[in-house]
């Protein structure tokens, strides 16, 4: 299959009141929140959303989002966009870049009741740990996580 996100998500639903934790990257992996500023407007923008969603948990990595959400009202397809297109607009206004910013698609996992929240919370906020780019993740600024 050529890379058809929208075929892979076909038949697929997301129900209001669910947990997903939803990982999307840049186009060609480009590290642009190495740049804190932008992974700061990305964060913002994540925040803003929260009034269709609510944020358990995020964080920002120099080239993908991790985040734990719960659905209100709108579609799981709906959120990742709106959050995928305001910060893309927002990106290229700042640098003045026409590139892409976002890859197609995400990859979307919904909680099962029985899964530890909080231990996929701590999870999802040791990314940059794992990934070496600090050694604490007191020093990394780019999460947030309701039970902080």
């Amino acid at each position: 299959m050529k890379g058809n996100s929208s075929a892979l998500r076909k038949g697929r639903f997301s129900e209001a009141g669910r947990i997903y934790l939803v990982t999307f990257v840049t186009c060609q992996r480009n590290a642009i929140f190495d740049d804190f500023y932008l992974g700061r407007l990305l964060v913002d923008v994540i925040r803003k959303e929260s009034q269709f969603t609510d944020t358990l948990a995020f964080v920002v990595m120099p080239d993908h989002v991790h985040w734990l959400v719960q659905l209100k009202f709108k579609s799981l397809s709906d959120t990742v966009k709106t959050v995928k297109s305001v910060s893309s607009r927002k990106i290229q206004k700042e640098t003045g870049a026409q590139e892409r910013v976002w890859q197609k698609g995400f990859h979307d996992h919904a909680i099962r009741r029985d899964e530890n929240l909080a231990g996929v919370a701590r999870y999802i906020v040791m990314n940059p740990v794992r990934a070496e780019l600090v050694k604490s993740v007191r020093e990394y600024s780019l999460w947030d996580a309701v039970w902080v």
